[in-house]
């Protein structure tokens, strides 16, 4: 059996891909986000704005869940801390942090302190898989699902749900 030539090769490669069918898929955006070790992600049309650089001013007598607030071009936005949301441990802002402006939230004017933003990408909706039914009750009505994103499981948030909650006073 001898070896294909070159025009053989390059004809097989040209006749491969006709086969495949390209089926657009509908795609979610989303903001992907790091707090601790854990990764979240909230939907994109959730967050109007991320603010990678801005000074909070700390509110004397708030809880510590509630870092301050920050003046956003003459909106003044309260910044919260959700790990107690989350039932993740109370770290310090690091140099990476970030605050999260919401849109369209039940309660105005918040913003969300993580510790990293990792991305701001488009997955695919059947990426997204239902959430787990063995999740504390406290964070089952906080999650909307669970993807596999660049080898790490990513914990899809409800960022109204997570506001409100905190102004329910379970922050």
């Amino acid at each position: 059996m001898t070896a294909p030539t070159l025009e053989e090769v390059l004809a097989s490669r040209a006749t491969a891909g006709r086969e495949i069918v390209d089926v657009e898929q509908p795609l979610r955006k989303l903001v992907i986000c790091q707090l601790g070790d854990s990764w979240f992600a909230f939907h994109g049309e959730r967050i109007r704005e991320i603010l990678a650089q801005a000074e909070v001013c700390f509110v004397p007598g708030c809880p510590p869940s509630l870092e301050g607030v920050v003046n956003v071009r003459g909106d003044i936005e309260a910044v919260i801390r959700p790990h107690g949301l989350l039932l993740l441990p109370e770290e310090p802002p690091g140099p990476h942090a970030a605050i999260l402006l919401g849109r369209g939230s039940g309660v105005a004017g918040s913003g969300l302190r993580v510790d990293r933003v990792v991305d701001v990408t488009d997955v695919t909706r059947e990426s997204i898989h239902p959430p787990p039914i063995d999740l504390p009750p406290r964070l089952a009505m906080l999650v909307l699902g669970m993807l596999h994103w660049r080898e790490k499981t990513v914990t899809l948030l409800d960022f109204d749900r997570l506001l409100a909650e905190y102004a329910l006073g379970q922050g």
